[in-house]
């Protein structure tokens, strides 16, 4: 049976969405999620992020920064990046407000894997959830690059018989490989 993904970043914007298009692309079975408590996108600085919601669509964030500012959002690609998160779902999702089981988390950042392994998710099945880490800088060429790479893991993770005592071997293997260190931990439904 094909093993189920999610793949989590902060706001559910540019590193799940890339690894979630391409793994979907890919044949994986993915969802993805941002783990913050609101969205957020680049401003006109740094000081001024776009914050929206998580119930805010990704049409409606396009829309909203292109009468705010065409020129801008198109040029440092936020507005590429939200034409594509629309095309794929119709707005970003809390990590926290799901309950779906899934067999492999992965996440982009430490601190987010340490929100994911803190959720307190009612504990009814004892099921395994294997989250996994490598760290992404949040941009859009490090989040293409990260998309292959979870995306290769997925499949591997995929052709094993057997995920539980496999996945330590394919976890060495691939960050001896690819020169990434990887956070592995387990936690149960």
């Amino acid at each position: 049976m094909p093993l189920r993904y999610a793949v989590v970043c902060s706001s559910n914007q540019n590193r799940s969405m890339e690894a979630h298009n391409l793994m979907n692309k890919r044949g994986l079975i993915v969802r993805s999620f941002g783990s913050g408590q609101q969205v957020k996108l680049p401003g006109t600085s740094l000081e001024k992020p776009n914050i929206y919601t998580f119930d805010t669509t990704y049409d409606f964030m396009y829309k909203d920064l292109y009468n705010k500012d065409a020129n801008l959002y198109t040029q440092n690609g936020v507005l590429h990046m939200l034409d594509r998160n629309r095309r794929i779902k119709e707005k970003p999702e809390r990590f926290q407000d799901c309950r779906d089981r899934f067999d492999v988390i992965f996440t982009v950042e430490e601190r987010i894997f340490d929100q994911v392994m803190e959720e307190n998710r009612e504990k009814r099945t004892n099921e395994i959830v294997h989250v996994i880490n490598i760290d992404v800088i949040d941009n859009p060429e490090d989040a293409t690059v990260a998309a292959f790479l979870l995306c290769e893991l997925g499949q591997k993770l995929n052709a094993t018989e057997d995920l539980d005592n496999s996945i330590n071997e394919i976890l060495i293997e691939f960050e001896q490989k690819n020169k990434q260190t990887i956070l592995h931990a387990v936690s149960f439904y």
